[in-house]
């Protein structure tokens, strides 16, 4: 059974940071592709952030220069570092995971982060 399981969300001051975990239960030796997302309530799902399996790396301009996305030594888990937070920042952030080979993803089911002012 496949999963993903997000994990660091919390509530953190502006100005804070949080690292965010993607792990799923897949192989290390099969090529993925981790994608965070956000989701805001009232708004449409955001991409926030991208690494694919050969590692190259995509960020949406709100973030970029805060946050970086990295893949652990485990290659099960993808880490999310977000720094320089913001309380436009708060959202449930998602992570999806996509395998080389495999028509579907596979979806966590969120980990909340809240930025007070």
């Amino acid at each position: 059974q496949m999963q993903v399981v997000e994990s660091g969300g919390g509530l953190v001051q502006a100005g804070g940071s949080l690292r965010l975990s993607c792990a799923h239960s897949d192989s290390v030796f099969e090529i993925n592709t981790i994608t965070w997302y956000r989701r805001i309530p009232g708004k449409q799902r955001e991409l926030v952030a991208r690494i694919s399996g050969s590692d190259t790396t995509t960020y949406a301009d709100f973030v970029k220069g805060r946050f970086t996305i990295s893949r652990g030594n485990a290659k099960d888990t993808v880490y999310l570092q977000m720094n320089n937070l913001s309380p436009e920042d708060t959202a449930t952030y998602y992570c999806n995971v996509a395998f080389f080979g495999v028509a579907r993803t596979y979806w966590g089911q969120g980990t909340q982060v809240t930025v007070s002012s």
